[in-house]
């Protein structure tokens, strides 16, 4: 095929995706504007940053990992570590399993208005700002006016001082991750269910197949592609407070300081440090080292998925 046909191959391809990249303009501004645009702002991580002289202006700090060393010296950063990873993980789990069982129940619901009331109600919590569920929680546990303490004393029990005890908050705050989020994954995996050919449903009940082995032979065979894809980007924010989600351990336990053994996360912390001594180098470089970690971590989880399912892999 010469030059000219090339092109022309090439111009009548580009008139047809046209309105394709069209649809996809406003999310690639969006990607560039808030990930990519800022990028340059790493330097700050290896910056003695000053207001006046700007990022590019300020200060190489000597030596150059001095901002890194903040947080790794601190005494809590090993907690805020740990809490982080721990989180994210059962989170991760939780979500997954969770979204995957009830995407399943709503596919069986036969009647579409039903299913797109679930679908909705499930949605909901999704739409809520983390502020507008502090204010629920604190409703259901607060000491003296709590719901949930009104039901204990009038059985008989004594009141439970919720924001005094950190190990309350091990099981509240990933059960409210999940009462949150769980919605929005779920309608994730009824989109890839509803891509399922029913033919494969047709000849598992020629063949006999009960409910529970057509999802189990079927159903989650099939959208087993879908779950590695979300547990990838999953494993991508497992150093992060995640897309927004780390402002549930600042707002949820209401700042309070009996519970940062139990809420503290890597973002919480390095929040409260800006606050309190403006350090933007320091800031920077925990940015960083969780960027770095993130991606190292993809890497390596796409590497083991691509040995073992090639077809699955990310890229």
């Amino acid at each position: 095929m010469n030059s000219k046909k090339k092109k022309g191959v090439r111009k009548r391809s580009l008139k047809r995706q046209l309105p394709f990249y069209l649809m996809m303009a406003p999310g690639l501004f969006f990607i560039g504007l808030l990930f990519y645009l800022p990028m340059p702002g790493v330097i700050l991580a290896f910056k003695d940053y000053n207001p006046v002289d700007g990022l590019f202006g300020s200060k190489w700090v000597d030596p150059l990992f001095t901002n890194f060393e903040f947080f790794f010296k601190s005494e809590t950063a090993r907690t805020v570590t740990v809490n982080t990873l721990v989180y994210n993980t059962l989170e991760a789990v939780l979500v997954t399993v969770c979204a995957v069982a009830l995407a399943i129940l709503l596919n069986e619901v036969g009647n579409k208005y039903l299913s797109a009331a679930y679908k909705g109600a499930i949605l909901l919590p999704t739409f809520l700002s983390w502020v507008v569920i502090q204010y629920i929680l604190f409703g259901l546990l607060s000491v003296d006016r709590g719901i949930v303490n009104h039901v204990i004393t009038g059985l008989g029990g004594e009141e439970v001082y919720w924001y005094s005890e950190p190990a309350y908050w091990r099981v509240i705050m990933p059960l409210a991750y999940v009462w949150k989020n769980v919605g929005y994954y779920s309608v994730l995996y009824v989109a890839a269910i509803a891509g399922i050919n029913t033919d494969y449903y047709e000849a598992a009940q020629l063949d006999g197949a009960s409910k529970w082995q057509q999802i189990k032979y079927v159903t989650l065979p099939l959208i087993r592609p879908t779950v590695i894809v979300l547990s990838l980007l999953w494993v991508g924010k497992l150093f992060n407070g995640g897309l927004g989600d780390w402002n549930a351990f600042y707002t949820l336990p209401n700042d309070a300081g009996a519970l940062y053994k139990a809420t503290d996360v890597i973002d919480t912390y390095v929040f409260r440090s800006l606050k309190k001594i403006n350090d933007y180098g320091m800031s920077a470089a925990v940015g960083l080292y969780q960027s770095v970690i993130g991606f190292a971590l993809v890497l390596l989880s796409n590497m083991v998925i691509k040995k073992i399912d090639p077809d699955s892999a990310l890229f």
